[in-house]
């Protein structure tokens, strides 16, 4: 079991996968919700969260005023995992479980987002994740703010042109990078 750690559902637990996903820890969330809350980056926000697993990232994200979010998960388990959370926190009207690959998913959907969370599994292939983040890239508003959790060996995370480094901060085996939608019109000016 994991916690929501603040907001509206903060203390409240929520069920993991029993195999197959790697949760974000309660440090490394606080660090990151704590620099969200910071920056404004939550209230009314639309969020995708890719590579959902349990939905923890989305779950804590609506819990301090996100708007609404969409959880994107191809696992069988870990979506029927997400799913019954939302049901059980009663954010159900908030939350879309899309039970697909990441990919596919981004490339056809219509909509855009706020902020997107990315933890994809640490032994995803450095070119797929590229594919995954130029797909978002196209469905992020202007100025949205994408975190990205990976593994603290691979070296810099492979943002499109479309998305600008901001930071990042190593925890351990797992490094947090952060970016920024650039406009469209001012990419490569």
């Amino acid at each position: 079991m994991t916690r929501i750690i603040a907001g509206e559902l903060g203390g409240r637990r929520i069920a993991v996968p029993p195999k197959g996903t790697r949760p974000t820890t309660d440090r490394v969330r606080e660090a990151v919700f704590s620099r969200l809350d910071h920056a404004g980056a939550l209230r009314d926000a639309h969020v995708i969260d890719v590579f959902a697993g349990s939905g923890a990232l989305a779950f804590e994200a609506l819990s301090r005023g996100a708007a609404d979010a969409v959880l994107v998960e191809s696992a069988g388990q870990a979506a029927k995992v997400a799913q019954g959370n939302a049901r059980d926190l009663g954010v159900g009207g908030r939350a879309t479980v899309v039970r697909e690959k990441a990919r596919p998913y981004l490339e056809r959907a219509e909509r855009t987002w706020d902020l997107a969370f990315l933890d994809p599994p640490y032994d995803i292939a450095r070119d797929d994740l590229a594919q995954v983040l130029a797909a978002l890239a196209a469905r992020l508003s202007p100025g949205a703010t994408v975190v990205l959790e990976w593994s603290s060996r691979v070296g810099d995370a492979p943002w499109p042109d479309a998305i600008e480094a901001v930071t990042s901060k190593a925890y351990g085996e797992t490094t947090v990078h952060y970016g920024e939608a650039v406009a469209p019109g001012s990419v490569g000016a």
